[in-house]
């Protein structure tokens, strides 16, 4: 009976294995075929469908696009505007929902229902343009970072994280002297550590992607972020550097070295906050 039940288990462990070999497999192939094309001869992509390792390797595309003016400029515009609306996004949120944790807040009940409903239904797009236009934040970053200031989801979740704190444990800082501030950097921050991680990887990833807004806000071609360049890049856009560089701007590396370093940045970030993501939210705070 226990070495039918070993197999059982083995059988199970094979499949799982199998399943997630396959299911990551599917996720590096187009990755890496991105990475190879990048550094492919223009020519290999007439020759060749499908390829991960090229037969002749030419970094000409990533040259090129680090000696573009424009390119450059629109990759210091997308950390600008992550960099910049992350620390916004992680300080408001933080700020708002461990105030609305707070059930002697007045008013409390009134602004945790107009965060539901705003998660629930919005203006719409044109309501909210013509908002950012009379208060003339069009062409700024302002316009994206105030009108994704907060995430009401994001801030329901930290709103329960902090209520979940032990009230022994808010008590036990009281008595020794801690204000509402210190007790939000010394006792809550610290345990809300794997949530503010998690979000903050998030509110980061999103604004790096960011491109609808700055195609709706920004209407200087200097302040456009990394994204738009992308779009223009990979729509091979022969207005875009000039026509003297026209044999190099339609090769199809080109826009594969865009995308690989457009994911970069996040794939070398992610590692940093990925220890917080496993990690209990009151691990060791109270003690039996």
């Amino acid at each position: 009976m226990r070495k039918l039940k070993l197999t059982e288990d083995k059988l199970f462990d094979l499949i799982v294995c199998t399943m997630i070999s396959l299911i990551t497999l599917t996720v590096l192939l187009p990755l890496l075929y991105v990475y190879g094309s990048s550094i492919a001869e223009r020519s290999e992509f007439v020759t060749r469908g499908f390829f991960i390792i090229p037969r002749e390797l030419t970094f000409d595309a990533y040259i090129y696009l680090m000696n573009n003016k424009e390119f450059l400029n629109a990759f210091k515009n997308a950390v600008v505007i992550t960099v910049v609306g992350t620390f916004l996004n992680v300080l408001l949120t933080t700020l708002m929902a461990y105030g609305l944790s707070k059930k002697w807040l007045p008013g409390r009940t009134v602004i945790n229902f107009m965060v539901l409903f705003t998660m629930l239904f919005s203006g719409g797009m044109i309501p909210l343009y013509l908002i950012v236009n009379s208060l003339g934040l069009l062409d700024s970053y302002w316009a994206i970072w105030l009108t994704s200031a907060i995430s009401p989801f994001y801030l329901i979740v930290m709103r329960g994280l902090f209520g979940n704190i032990p009230r022994e444990l808010e008590d036990a800082a009281r008595i020794d002297g801690c204000g509402e501030w210190r007790l939000l950097l010394t006792v809550a921050l610290p345990l809300a550590k794997p949530a503010i991680a998690t979000f903050t990887i998030f509110y980061m990833v999103a604004h790096w992607n960011s491109y609808f807004e700055a195609i709706l806000y920004l209407h200087d071609q200097s302040l456009m972020p990394l994204q738009v360049m992308l779009r223009r890049l990979i729509i091979q856009d022969e207005e875009l550097l000039g026509s003297e560089t026209a044999d190099i701007l339609f090769s199809p590396a080109v826009p594969m070295a865009a995308i690989v370093i457009t994911i970069t940045p996040l794939i070398i970030v992610f590692p940093f906050f990925q220890k917080y993501f496993n990690k209990g939210f009151l691990l060791g705070s109270v003690k039996e």
